[in-house]
Order: C-alpha cells, then sequence, then structure tokens
C-alpha cells in the first residue's frame, strides 16, 4: 500500500485538476441553476421539482449565455458576457486549487500563491472554452476539396 499511495494521490489530483478546467464554464450556470432548484424545493416544488427546474435555469443560463455571445454585435457588450461567465469560474478555480494546496502544502505563503496561479489557469481555460464554443466558422473551412 505504501508503493501504492504517493502515485494514486498524483493520480486523484491530477484528475480533480483535470475536472475543474473542463468544468470551468460551467460555474455560473450551475450556481444559477443550484440557486433556483434550492429556491424552488423551499417553495413547495419538491425534490423531483427542484431538480427539475434547476436543470432548466442552469441550461438556460448557459443557452441564453452562447445564444447572446454568438449574435451581440458590440465588443464591449461581449468582453461583458464573457466576464460575467469567466468570474465565477475564476473564484471557483481559485477555491479548488487552494483546498488542493492546503492539503499537499504546510507554508501559507505557497498555498496562497498557488491558489493564484490555479485561480488564473482556470479563468484563462474558462475564457478560452467559452469563447471557442460560440466562435463561428469561416466559410469553407474545414473542407475536404478533391
Amino acid at each position: 500500500m505504501m508503493i501504492l499511495g504517493p502515485p494514486l494521490v498524483i493520480v486523484g489530483i491530477g484528475f480533480l485538476c483535470w475536472l475543474m478546467l473542463t468544468l470551468a464554464v460551467f460555474a455560473l450556470p450551475f450556481f444559477v441553476g443550484l440557486t433556483v432548484g434550492i429556491w424552488a424545493f423551499d417553495t413547495g416544488a419538491g425534490v423531483f421539482g427542484g431538480i427539475l427546474i434547476g436543470l432548466s435555469a442552469g441550461g438556460a443560463t448557459f443557452g441564453v449565455g452562447q445564444f447572446a455571445l454568438g449574435f451581440v454585435p458590440w465588443t464591449w457588450l461581449r468582453l461583458l458576457l464573457i466576464l460575467l461567465f469567466v468570474a465565477p469560474a475564476t473564484v471557483a478555480g481559485y477555491s479548488a486549487t487552494h483546498g488542493i494546496a492546503h492539503m499537499v502544502m504546510p507554508s501559507a505563503t505557497w498555498q496562497m500563491i498557488v491558489s493564484v496561479v490555479g485561480a488564473i489557469a482556470v479563468s484563462v481555460t474558462a475564457f478560452l472554452r467559452f469563447t471557442g464554443r460560440a466562435a463561428p466558422r469561416p466559410a469553407g473551412q474545414g473542407m475536404v476539396r478533391g
């Protein structure tokens, strides 16, 4: 067990980092869906109703964001919309990285440094993933010509 422990910890931390970077773009829709779902449950919708309403609200948030990003003509409004989605991902990235750093290093200074670097990495990843989803392809790109 002593031989398998450290490699499994490294694999586990790597998996959590990959998962965090992959799901960072969904931080705002998840927050909205969770908040609306809890609100619906508290107002008497029940467990199934709260889950259904929360999933609908989260999906609608992501869909409206993608739609707006694809059709808004002003650059400043597009940047504001992107920042609206990236800001919660930054907070989530900082918190997750700080939790991982807190487990593996005793120094509070290094925990903070690693947490800020992790937040920056998650922010950049969320920015690239969110803008890459709505970017239109130029006409004719990706077609095979024979």
